[in-house]
């Protein structure tokens, strides 16, 4: 730039904006399939996008909201208040061998995330394990606030920092797991 002036971010070429690692924590910057030339900006936190150059760093939406976004692991049993899912049609395990199930499926998951990504390893341990519909996003629940979920799993989930496992939580659904995602 003539003068030692600094060129916008906003002028910048998208290769010379990444390599220079200007953009602020959190984001990262992709071209429009739309508006082939013309680039946006994605939150990876939250995966919002936007077009305008992002000033700070990227923050949850929770920040905000008082919201959580976690996933889950359900397994079900004959008290539960739906003893069925996408798995079986008709429950018949006790509550104790639901708690030993899940118990494994949590050792699993801590054991394989000691080499892998722990998201990604408890998504694929609940899309095949889960008895809830949610199995079909990995556990995934999307964003939820206080007073959607039952309250021992609002408690656990709230309670929980980002990223971390709970232990075995009981609700009339069945036995959960819980990794806190926001």
């Amino acid at each position: 730039p003539p003068h030692g002036k600094k060129k916008k971010i906003t002028q910048m070429p998208k290769e010379e904006i990444m390599s220079n690692d200007l953009l602020p924590a959190g984001w990262k910057i992709k071209e429009s399939s739309s508006h082939p030339g013309r680039m946006y900006y994605v939150n990876t936190v939250t995966g919002k996008s936007q077009w305008d150059v992002p000033t700070a760093p990227a923050k949850t939406n929770t920040e905000k909201t008082h919201q959580v976004r976690a996933l889950h692991l359900l397994v079900k049993h004959e008290r539960s208040r739906r003893p069925s899912s996408w798995k079986e049609k008709n429950i018949t395990r006790s509550k104790e061998e639901a708690i030993n199930i899940l118990k494994k499926h949590k050792e699993t998951i801590e054991e394989r995330a000691k080499s892998q990504e722990l998201v990604e390893v408890f998504k694929e341990e609940a899309s095949k394990h889960s008895d809830c519909s949610s199995a079909k996003r990995g556990g995934d629940l999307g964003m939820f606030a206080k007073g959607q979920m039952q309250p021992p799993f609002e408690k656990a989930a709230f309670g929980l920092d980002v990223g971390s496992l709970s232990d075995i939580v009981e609700t009339a659904s069945g036995v959960h797991i819980i990794l806190r995602l926001e």
